[in-house]
């Protein structure tokens, strides 16, 4: 398995990437345990991270979460719920069902607590390889699809370019094309 470093999140953020001595150790850590264990995973792996957390600057969702009151379809059933459970960690855990689901399987009650879910980088890590693997997202990486990959995540395209600029430089820095 190919582990990554503080400079290869760095190069593959494309600048200093404030939380990358936070999260490397995370990353080497719970990637492996759920399967992201090839360089073509990896590298789609962290491409999206890189994406959705601002170039590792982020792991919580900047906007306030209001834009998901009300939303049935997260399971933001009661009043305040798409503040309280707003996107977090580095794919962005978003909806009150997502976080029951997250803390039933990890054992910690980010229902009761959901801020963890950004503050604490394990947990940040964590939740973006569980949500990785419950998608089945292995299978879309091996096929180099990063189409699928972005769907699987986002449930649509939304920066679909930049997501492909940071898969490309992944590729580069895990040694998967020239650089």
């Amino acid at each position: 398995m190919r582990t990554v470093t503080v400079a290869d999140l760095r190069a593959i953020a494309g600048g200093p990437a404030p939380l990358a001595s936070k999260l490397v150790g995370p990353i080497n850590t719970h990637a492996a345990s759920q399967g992201i264990t090839t360089p073509l995973r990896m590298a789609h792996f962290v491409a999206q991270i890189a994406h959705e957390s601002g170039s590792f600057l982020y792991a919580e969702e900047i906007a306030d979460g209001s834009a998901y009151e009300g939303r049935a379809d997260l399971g933001n059933t009661e009043p305040g719920d798409g503040r309280r459970y707003k996107g977090r960690g580095l794919i962005q855990l978003t909806g009150r069902a997502n976080y029951a689901d997250y803390s039933r399987d990890s054992g910690i009650d980010y229902v009761a607590r959901p801020e963890l879910v950004a503050s604490d980088p394990f947990a940040a890590v964590d939740v973006a390889c569980w949500y990785w693997n419950k998608r089945r997202i292995n299978a879309l990486a091996d096929a180099d699809d990063v189409k699928a990959v972005t769907k699987a995540i986002n449930g649509g395209y939304n920066g679909l370019d930049d997501r492909m600029a940071y898969l490309a430089r992944a590729k580069a820095v895990l040694g998967l094309v020239p650089a």
